[in-house]
């Protein structure tokens, strides 16, 4: 099967997913497909396989085979299989359990004023800097980074030196680089944690100090935490931001009623595709779903942007809509037992950034076309390394 289609499909607009992944969908549905990387798997990319698979226990992070484990790429975090079969529900278990309370909606929504008074210090900041200006590195990236800081207690001031971590981290072709970097961040973490100890403080990290343990679990959760609770809301903003520029009528609708902020949140979530990466499962034992049979050890490549645009779900996918009616939840944070634990986190920020940035700044506009904003290549997740805007 040499001619299988090779994932992920080129783009050239990043607010845009290739038609050839509704081509696949509507042709074969959950489609067997080739890596990069040369291997075969599954390509999920339907709505209703997207939730079901994300809710099937019998498909893991960890593989039953590693030795013959498929690829997606040379990430070191989400380029192949990690964990252990044997172990990967208890310590998944736990790792929910020991972060959910620090992350749960309420105490997310106890938050909503805070990261408002950070949003408007940012503007504020970017108002004084005056146009043009890098709407990426004035608000995008610091805010995220700061709110994460401050839940965590990572001291705000390293943010240079993580936020160079996390680009490693999140490289989509070398292994080495990708684990050194995860390796030295967990490392960074234990260090903190281990200071915690003698000054805790109210944060998540001060509530890890029991926890720390030998094998490094802790310190490379918390690690992973650091990086997802930043990277993931960054992206989303720059993608927000020219996605209400590329549609001026919903941007005055916005402009009009910044109460649709939520409402715009929930569309910019779903329509956001940041990474076509895809996040790789692999089946602990065979899986028959629809025609299909998935046969134990191989592996499934689920791709929540792509679920996210599926016509029999969205109509008018492609249609950026903040107003749209009845929309089915999206899973841009996963599904089920694997739903982002940060998801309410991300949602606070988004609504504080869209409520509050065109009322402040509403003649804001690209300094540069959309084709010629710089990439951040390379990387599992392609976002935009500068946002210049004016205003």
């Amino acid at each position: 099967m040499s001619n299988l289609p090779v994932i992920p499909f080129e783009r050239g607009n990043l607010l845009e997913v290739p038609a050839a992944y509704r081509d696949l969908r509507a042709k074969e549905g959950i489609a067997r497909v080739r890596t990069r990387m040369g291997d075969e798997v599954w390509l999920v990319s339907g709505y209703e396989d997207t939730r079901k698979l994300f809710n099937d226990p019998r498909l893991g992070r960890s593989t039953p085979e590693p030795d013959k484990a498929a690829r997606l790429s040379g990430s070191a975090l989400l380029g192949g299989p990690r964990g252990e079969s044997a172990t990967e529900k208890t310590e998944h278990d736990h790792m929910r359990k020991l972060f959910m309370p620090s992350f749960s909606a309420r105490r997310m929504k106890a938050l909503t004023d805070h990261v408002g008074s950070l949003v408007d210090d940012r503007l504020d900041h970017l108002v004084k800097l005056g146009p043009p200006a890098d709407l990426h590195a004035e608000l995008s990236f610091p805010l995220p980074v700061l709110v994460i800081c401050q839940l965590l207690g990572v001291p705000f001031e390293d943010r240079d030196y993580f936020g160079g971590l996390s680009a490693r981290m999140g490289d989509a072709l070398d292994e080495a680089k990708g684990q050194a970097a995860r390796d030295e961040m967990s490392a960074y973490m234990i260090d903190l944690i281990g200071r915690k100890r003698y000054e805790p403080a109210e944060d998540v990290l001060s509530d890890l100090v029991d926890e720390l343990d030998d094998d490094g679990k802790i310190g490379e959760l918390a690690g992973t935490l650091l990086f997802a609770g930043h990277e993931t809301t960054v992206n989303r903003i720059d993608f927000g931001v020219l996605f209400l520029l590329a549609n001026p009528g919903q941007l005055e609708l916005l402009k009009a009623d910044p109460g649709l902020a939520p409402g715009a949140v929930e569309e910019i979530l779903r329509m956001a595709a940041p990474s076509l990466h895809g996040l790789p499962r692999y089946a602990h034992e065979d899986i028959e779903i629809g025609d299909r049979l998935i046969r134990r050890g191989e592996a499934v490549v689920i791709n929540p942007g792509v679920a996210n645009r599926d016509e029999r779900v969205y109509p008018d996918p492609d249609v950026f809509d903040i107003r749209r009616p009845d929309p089915e939840p999206h899973v841009g944070f996963g599904y089920g037992p694997r739903f982002c634990i940060g998801a309410s986190l991300a949602r606070v920020e988004l609504v504080a950034v869209f409520s509050r940035l065109f009322r402040r700044l509403p003649g804001l506009r690209p300094a540069v076309p959309i084709e010629e904003l710089p990439r951040s290549e390379g990387r599992i997740a392609e976002g935009f390394a500068k946002l210049p805007v004016t205003w």
